[in-house]
């Protein structure tokens, strides 16, 4: 599994998105030394997990979800997460 799936397998489980983008930007940042081999991300996702939630709190859950890989696979994360109401708004 690559690491695109990785991610998106996991924030399904744990979130359960109705929409989920995850866009690989790695090929930006080639040759960054501090990322030791992982991956540059933007992820934004739609769920209803974060109704009432503030941003850092939905931050949070992605990050926590993630944390694993953000150990190994995951050097940098750009999240946008929104509920669907906020989602349908734009």
């Amino acid at each position: 599994m690559n690491r695109v799936e990785a991610i998106r397998s996991v924030l399904n489980s744990t979130l359960e998105p109705e929409q989920l983008e995850i866009i690989d930007d790695s090929h930006k940042h080639a040759g960054h030394a501090s990322a030791g081999g992982a991956g540059h991300f933007t992820v934004r996702v739609v769920s209803p997990v974060f109704a009432g939630k503030s941003l850092i709190e939905r931050h949070r859950l992605v990050y926590a979800a993630l944390d694993d890989l953000m150990h190994s696979e995951i050097h940098a994360l750009s999240i946008k997460a929104e509920t669907p109401e906020e989602s349908k708004n734009q």
